[in-house]
């Protein structure tokens, strides 16, 4: 067999993961999660917004980001340490990719404690805004209260 029919195998079954690799993740981010768009903090005033599907589980919300090749989440934040900093509305331009009544809630990850940490260190802290509609912000609203308190213990099965 000649060279040249072994690298367009070769190509053909690169192209063949590729393609695997993307239904799996669009699979993945379709499958029952909730679209939002979500940025990480600090940005400018409209930029650093992604498309994608959040999933909620019993310790972290899920965010997978719809046009990566990823694997993986893309974030994860940990529901204990999770607290909601603010909300607004769209304004100038995020007008273009959102609409008008959508909510966009501004969300820190603290540190491990609890504690409020200064923007210096801001590998043990993360702030992210989230744009929802109005629906799906009473879901994460009563996910988040739905938490149980910092101090309490999970069980271990018996």
């Amino acid at each position: 067999m000649p060279w040249w029919s072994w690298l367009i195998l070769a190509v053909l079954l690169a192209g063949l993961v590729l393609l695997a690799v993307l239904v799996y993740r669009v699979t993945e981010v379709r499958r029952a999660g909730t679209p939002v768009i979500l940025r990480r903090l600090p940005a400018a005033a409209d930029q650093g917004w992604r498309h994608g599907s959040v999933h909620y589980n019993d310790y972290s919300l899920v965010y997978y980001r719809l046009s990566s090749l990823r694997i993986g989440p893309t974030a994860v934040l940990p529901r204990r340490r999770l607290e909601i900093v603010g909300r607004r509305h769209p304004e100038g331009t995020e007008l273009e990719i959102m609409e008008p009544d959508t909510v966009i809630v501004h969300l820190t990850v603290n540190a491990p404690g609890g504690k409020k940490l200064p923007p210096s260190r801001a590998g043990e802290r993360a702030d992210y805004e989230v744009a929802l509609d109005r629906d799906l912000l009473t879901g994460l609203l009563s996910w988040i209260e739905a938490r149980s308190p910092s101090r309490a213990r999970w069980r271990r099965a018996a």
